[in-house]
Parts: structure tokens; C-alpha cells; sequence
């Protein structure tokens, strides 16, 4: 009986020749097939053939940054990434869902912070308890052994199951439907294949629009076993969200926010992130105000019964800087060091703070 080899004809345009040479990528690939009968013929094939090379790779589990970008920790892209999830025709969507382009948002940008009136605050309570319960039902997922995207397919099914519209879903084409941020990631990591592992940490980080409102909540979460510094990271970065929130009332400035996270954050050995911030929130995703969380910032506003907006700390073991991923929204820690985060959004009343996630 003849070897496989044997039996094979050349794969180059336009001949037919018996063929026993095979072409090493396709072998280290672990492909079948890719037979020539000649050097020459597998040279003139090239700019062809390499196109299933280029199939084959993007089909498994790869990095696509790996030759291209330097890491600053250990974590690493797994991609391909699933395709983009659908969201039922009926379900409303805010402008951007098809274009990738807020253009309300960039309409906005030179209005004052918006005092809202009594029916948009309870809408705005409606979309935040949705938030908060795809939020319930992410984070009972969570565990060594389950991927980020899996995560992200429970909260997209999550969020729908509720008429609602993932916000994070095509944001200036942003893939997926909430942020998986692992480790080392500051926020905004992308759900793929990375696989959770027994001593992550994990910042789950989910928004949704409902009835023409956005809601925005996000925490960290041990997956199994973590090491003492890890746990003592995730309660500072909650302690900071909870003391912000204290400060909450009307009168109070914007700047001074940071003024309470920073300082907490020091003294128990981290850093707080500058180059992120919280924001305000309600018929747009993001608009004023913006919230810094380290101390002497400029920003701007007083705090009005009626403004609703985000507080959401990011807390480092090392360096507060950050360097983004070639995709353009992992946001990870300049000395790969870990971070962890909480968000609320919020209500100023009359007399202080409501917590509507």
C-alpha cells in the first residue's frame, strides 16, 4: 500500500504531479495536506497558501499582540474572540448600537451637568436595578475554570432577557457586552478566551439602557483562593467607593471626591488611577460631570440635588500610570501590578446620596 505522500498531487496552479514534499508551517499548524511536488512550485504557491495559515492561526486560541506589542504583566490576550452578540430587534437601542459613534454624546460635551426632574430619576432607578441584577448573575459565574467570554454570553443573554440593550455593545466598537478586567487590567479588558484561574482577581463591569437610560456598575471579585495582598487590594479599592459615597452631598465639590479616595488608598500601601474617571450618566452613557479620584484635580461643578453620576475608583498595587493594549481599550498597570475597582451610580438628593446600583 502506497504512502499517504504518495498518493497526493501537487497543490500549485496548473500541475498535477505526484507531490511527497509537505509545507512545514501547515505541519507545525497540524494541518493535512499541503502537498508540492517541487520547491519551485511551493514558491510560486506562497502567496496563496499562506492565506490558510493565516485562517488556520486566527481559528485557535492565539495572541495576536505577542510579536508586536511588549506586555507589562503576565496576562495575555486570547483570541479569536466570539462574534458579535445579537440583540432582539424589538429591545431599543441607544444611537450608537449600529454606527459605533455616540452622537449625542459628542452633541453634549459643552452642556452643564444635567439637574434631572422626577420621572427621568425614576427611570434612571429602573435601568440601575437592572444593572445591578445582570451584575447578581455575572458574578455567580465566576470561577476557576470558566472563560471571559463566557461571562460576557451570560450577561448579554442577562441583560436582553430584560429588554434591555448591553451599553457597552458597539461603544465607539467596543466587541462585547460588559468589560472582563483580570489581574493586572485597570478596566475595559475585552471578554475572549482567557481561561480563570484559582488566585485571580476579576472586575466585573456592566452597564445597561433601558427606556432611554443608561445605568453603570462594576466590582472586583476573588476567584477562588487568593493571596492575602490580593484581598487586602479588592477591600481597600471598596473601602475607597464607600467613603467617596459618604462624602456625597449637595454643595460639595467635584474636586474634593478625591480628596477622601486618595488618601485611603496611600495609607494602606496603593495608588488610585488618573488617567480614568468617573462620569456622568443618564440619557448619555458618559457627560458631565467628570469625577477624577486622586486628590488636587481640577475638575469642575458643584453637587446638585438631582445630578446623577458615577464614582468607580481604581486602585493599584504599584504605579497609579497605565499603558493601553494595541485593541485600543485594555487599560492595564504600567508595572504590571494588580488593580481592583468598584462603581455605584448615584443619586445627590436633597439631604445627601442614594445608591441606584
Amino acid at each position: 500500500m502506497p504512502s499517504p505522500s504518495e498518493s497526493k498531487h501537487c497543490q500549485a496552479p496548473n500541475c498535477s504531479e505526484l507531490a511527497k514534499l509537505q509545507c512545514p508551517t501547515c505541519l507545525k499548524l497540524g494541518m493535512e495536506g499541503s502537498f508540492f511536488c517541487s520547491q519551485d512550485c511551493f514558491q510560486k504557491s506562497w502567496t496563496i497558501h499562506k492565506k490558510i495559515h493565516k485562517a488556520a492561526i486566527e481559528g485557535q486560541s492565539h495572541d495576536p499582540f505577542e510579536k508586536s506589542f511588549r506586555y507589562t504583566g503576565p496576562l495575555r490576550a486570547v483570541y479569536p474572540l466570539s462574534s458579535r452578540r445579537k440583540v432582539p430587534s424589538h429591545i431599543p437601542r441607544p444611537d450608537y448600537a449600529e454606527t459605533g459613534i455616540p452622537v449625542s454624546e459628542h452633541k453634549s460635551r459643552a452642556n452643564p451637568i444635567k439637574v434631572l426632574n422626577e420621572k427621568e430619576i425614576e427611570a434612571m432607578r429602573v435601568v440601575c436595578k437592572i444593572a445591578r441584577e445582570v451584575l447578581n448573575i455575572g458574578a455567580a459565574a465566576i470561577r476557576p475554570g470558566i472563560t471571559t467570554d463566557e461571562i460576557d454570553r451570560i450577561v448579554h443573554e442577562a441583560t436582553v432577557e430584560r429588554n434591555a440593550y448591553p451599553s457597552p455593545l458597539n461603544y465607539y466598537h467596543f466587541p462585547k457586552s460588559c468589560c472582563t478586567s483580570v489581574n493586572e487590567v485597570i478596566c475595559h479588558g475585552i471578554p475572549d478566551q482567557y481561561v480563570l484561574k484559582e488566585g485571580d482577581i476579576i472586575n466585573l463591569d456592566i452597564s445597561c439602557y433601558y427606556n432611554g437610560f443608561h445605568g453603570d456598575v462594576n466590582e472586583t471579585y476573588l476567584v477562588g483562593e487568593v493571596d492575602a495582598q490580593a484581598k487586602k487590594l479588592v477591600q481597600t479599592a471598596r473601602e475607597c467607593l464607600q467613603m467617596a459615597i459618604a462624602f456625597v452631598k449637595p454643595g460639595a465639590k467635584y474636586r474634593d471626591i478625591g480628596k477622601v479616595i486618595q488618601p485611603h488608598a496611600a495609607s494602606n500601601g496603593f495608588s488610585v488611577v488618573r488617567t480614568i474617571c468617573g462620569h456622568g450618566i443618564n440619557q448619555l452613557f458618559h457627560c458631565a460631570p467628570n469625577v477624577p479620584h486622586y486628590a488636587n484635580n481640577k475638575a469642575i461643578g458643584v453637587l446638585r440635588p438631582g445630578h446623577v453620576f458615577t464614582i468607580e475608583p481604581m486602585v493599584n498595587e504599584g504605579t497609579w500610570k497605565d499603558k493601553l493594549w494595541p485593541d485600543n481599550w485594555t487599560a492595564v498597570t504600567a508595572d504590571g501590578k494588580r488593580s481592583a475597582q468598584f462603581e455605584h451610580t448615584l443619586l445627590v438628593t436633597e439631604t445627601g446620596v442614594e445608591i441606584l446600583t
